[in-house]
């Protein structure tokens, strides 16, 4: 009795989470297909990728997600793999200060920003160009949480000390360490956090908003305050693209273990 009580509950909640997430996903999906009265089309998609104005932000959201994730991963490696070998105690702190962007509004962070640097000495507000380096360093912040525990959890699963000796008996220098032996034990880790730190870009709102920028986000907003069912196919499509990074990183951390359990054995 208890087991089938424990099953029930389980496959309950089950239905329960399935319903209150995939629903209204599935009303959203339904309504983008009915812009042509009595027919399912792909007409609102198709009016969506004809619109230069978005194949212009997202061109400009996918050019700022990779840079953001290339200097995300610049900065957070080598200060992960630091923090493993030589300062294990600030290792809290890190954590602490990694979860402020869970904690401190983004619409405060974004009037922190343009307050700080807008004015002299810094002035990043005054070309379109230095705002742009003003956006990759808040989608940095902002994608902080997912990088950092990305590669924290991957760093944990290598014997940091064992690879860093090993390569220094044979000469290697810190930067040689770095890129030819801490980098590929950390490929799933770095994959992960570059897909959420990506997805995160591409559907940001608050900064390009206010940093008036032409990011896919505010694009979004403005569809949807004018048009009925190109905002549900744009919602839709990001809601694909979200899931596509996510089964990216499912994919790469099934393979990434088979091989470790080919090696194993």
């Amino acid at each position: 009795m208890k087991t089938k009580r424990i099953n029930f509950w389980a496959f309950f909640w089950v239905v329960l989470a399935f319903l209150y997430f995939f629903l209204p996903m599935y009303g959203t999906l339904d309504f983008s297909l009915r812009m042509k009265k009595g027919v399912l089309s792909l007409l609102a998609y198709q009016k969506v990728l004809a619109d230069p104005q978005f194949l212009a932000s997202f061109r400009y959201s996918a050019i700022m997600g990779v840079i953001t994730v290339i200097f995300s991963i610049l900065l957070f490696v080598p200060t992960v793999y630091w923090i493993h070998l030589k300062m294990r105690q600030l290792r809290p702190l890190v954590e602490i200060i990694t979860i402020l962007p869970f904690i401190i509004p983004v619409i405060v962070y974004v009037f922190g920003l343009i307050r700080t640097f807008s004015g002299p000495p810094f002035q990043l507000t005054l070309t379109p160009f230095k705002t742009d380096i003003l956006m990759v360093a808040g989608y940095i912040v902002l994608a902080m949480p997912y990088m950092f525990r990305a590669i924290d959890v991957g760093m944990q699963t290598i014997d940091v000390r064992t690879l860093t000796e090993a390569a220094q008996s044979l000469g290697a220098n810190w930067a040689q360490i770095l890129f030819n032996v801490i980098f590929p034990n950390l490929r799933t880790a770095i994959l992960s956090g570059a897909l959420i730190s990506f997805a995160l870009v591409i559907g940001e709102l608050i900064l390009g908003d206010f940093l008036a920028r032409p990011a896919l986000g505010p694009y979004m907003v403005e569809v949807g305050r004018d048009m009925a069912y190109q905002p549900a196919a744009l919602a839709i499509m990001s809601y694909a693209l979200t899931w596509i990074c996510l089964g990216l990183i499912t994919l790469f951390s099934r393979s990434n273990n088979n091989q470790r359990q080919i090696l194993g054995r």
